[in-house]
């Protein structure tokens, strides 16, 4: 068995014109952290990769996780020129379904996201056939948070798969 190598210990300079944001990203940054996010990265530099995955056909890498620090570069023309407009990448290999869920694992493991957003990559996963089990456990969410997601999306077939009765007074 090949031994496992974390994406980490394989970091690209990727030039920025060839990153796309997913459509997927749930999480959000106030306008005041986004710019402690730019004051860091002038300061600190660039100390944590960004996640992607590559598109061969198109040549391009979709992010998973890392749109923020992606939009720094994106909109910092100090931090553009310094790092010569590239992104520390790495790249991880993984279907659409296992891309929403890391992309969520990142989010999570560090801070907020958005419901809505979130309510749609359920939906999402659910329309892919993922398992409510399969969700809970690579998104990190229990039963009820799942059921809460699945009632804001208000989507009649993500509840397709259950048995439900009329409670008898």
């Amino acid at each position: 068995m090949e031994k496992y190598q974390s994406p980490v210990y394989k970091v690209l300079p990727v030039p920025i014109e060839k990153i796309v944001a997913n459509s997927y990203n749930p999480n959000i940054v106030a306008p005041p952290e986004m710019k402690l996010l730019e004051v860091s990265i002038w300061e600190d530099g660039y100390t944590m990769p960004c996640v992607c995955y590559y598109i061969p056909e198109q040549d391009i890498y979709e992010l998973v996780d890392g749109y923020h620090r992606y939009q720094v570069m994106k909109t910092s023309k100090r931090i553009y020129e310094r790092e010569e407009g590239k992104l520390p990448v790495v790249v991880i290999e993984k279907d659409l379904s296992n891309r929403m869920a890391s992309t969520i694992r990142h989010n999570r493991a560090r801070g907020t996201h958005n419901i809505e957003l979130m309510s749609n990559i359920v939906s999402e996963l659910v329309k892919a056939g993922m398992s409510d089990n399969w969700i809970q456990k690579n998104i990190g969410m229990d039963k009820d948070e799942l059921l809460r997601l699945k009632q804001i999306s208000g989507l009649a077939e993500l509840f397709a798969d259950k048995e439900f009765s009329l409670a008898k007074d």
